[in-house]
């Protein structure tokens, strides 16, 4: 029995290191490179700004996206299996923050670069002075989301006169968003013209 002994404990080892192992995966948000980066669903340009979001998949692949309405598209379009994590930016501080911690501010009229019109916190009180600064807004959770209609604001799209995003502050210029619209068009003659945003 005693020559067992090591036996047992070496195999309890290589147990609680196989446990370990399968249980630490430890997503992380990869910086946006403005340069090379677009949305995994509208394909315009993402800004390094807070209305940047991100979905690293299990296998460790980045997906980033330039409005939280299009990261809700690709989850509807996809699914959540392969996904790890996906994260959010604190509107104030744009650090990366998990989508499932975050809080959110909704209204139609709020401009954010595809028009979806939400905007994320880390904080319950930054989310609650944002709204009472705005005059307008609801105050809604991750859980809120999955339940939101994600209706884009086609009323501020056509304002933009076709360019596919809105302008908010701090966020993606007209000159910008035509440069990468028109590149679009000059490399991919399959895709179809913009046509003010996506969701229809």
């Amino acid at each position: 029995m005693m020559k067992k002994i090591p036996q047992l404990l070496a195999i309890m080892f290589a147990l609680m290191v196989l446990l370990t192992a399968c249980g630490g995966n430890k997503y992380e948000p990869l910086a946006i490179n403005e340069q090379t980066d677009v949305c995994a669903i509208c394909k315009m340009a993402v800004k390094d700004d807070q209305f940047a979001t991100q979905i690293v998949t299990k296998d460790g692949q980045s997906l980033k996206f330039d409005d939280l309405g299009c990261l809700n598209k690709w989850k509807q379009e996809n699914g959540t299996d392969t996904i790890g994590a996906a994260f959010v930016r604190d509107h104030n501080s744009k650090q990366w923050i998990p989508y499932e911690k975050a809080y959110y501010a909704y209204d139609a009229t709020y401009k954010t670069p595809m028009a979806y019109g939400v905007v994320s916190f880390e904080k319950e009180a930054d989310t609650k002075a944002f709204i009472e600064t705005q005059g307008k807004g609801k105050l809604m959770t991750a859980d809120d989301l999955a339940h939101h209609s994600w209706e884009v604001n086609r009323k501020m799209m056509e304002g933009m006169k076709g360019h596919g995003h809105a302008k908010p502050d701090g966020g993606h210029t007209m000159s910008e968003e035509k440069t990468t619209s028109d590149n679009n068009h000059s490399t991919d003659t399959t895709k179809q013209p913009s046509s003010g945003g996506h969701g229809s």
